[in-house]
């Protein structure tokens, strides 16, 4: 006789099956006589506590209890509180800053150069737009070396008559 994997597995199958139907069905009849667990109904009222009782709850937790009315006021005072601190900021905007700085202008720099040494010192916002404006003027050709005082006040056209002469 051969031995074959196959049937000896089948064979192990339909062994297992029995063994545990033959439990399932021993067992089944005594789960029926098991206690049945009855359940009890409880009742819970819930008390509302009243509103002065909530207010002394809540600030002993920390909390801050304020009645409407209160809170709009509040609110309001906060409001021009804001406000005043925009017209403080607003004025203190005003008050504008005046850079002062002296360029000193070398051999070989060119109307960008001085541009963009401009932009750093915060005296012009543009280092190409200023050197287009020195090309409209025709007086890119007029930049000598030497050190030039500029500040944030002076237009840009005084700024470019300062430096190209």
């Amino acid at each position: 006789m051969k031995f074959n994997p196959l049937a000896s597995f089948a064979a192990g199958v339909l062994l297992a099956t029995t063994v545990s139907s033959a439990a399932y069905f021993s067992v089944r009849g005594e789960a029926s006589k098991a206690p049945v667990k009855t359940t009890e109904k409880v009742e819970i009222k819930e008390s509302k506590p009243s509103e002065s009782e909530m207010i002394t709850d809540l600030e002993s937790s920390g909390y801050i209890v304020q009645t409407a009315e209160e809170y709009k006021k509040n609110l309001k005072e906060a409001k021009v509180i804001a406000e005043k601190e925009e017209k403080s900021a607003k004025e203190k905007d005003k008050k504008e800053v005046v850079y002062r700085v002296v360029i000193n202008v070398t051999d070989g720099m060119t109307s960008i150069d001085v541009g963009k040494m401009l932009v750093k010192s915060k005296i012009v916002d543009d280092a190409f737009k200023f050197s287009k404006a020195v090309e409209k003027k025709k007086v890119e050709n007029k930049l000598r070396p030497g050190s030039y005082e500029v500040d944030s006040d002076m237009s840009q056209d005084e700024v470019i008559k300062a430096i190209f002469k």
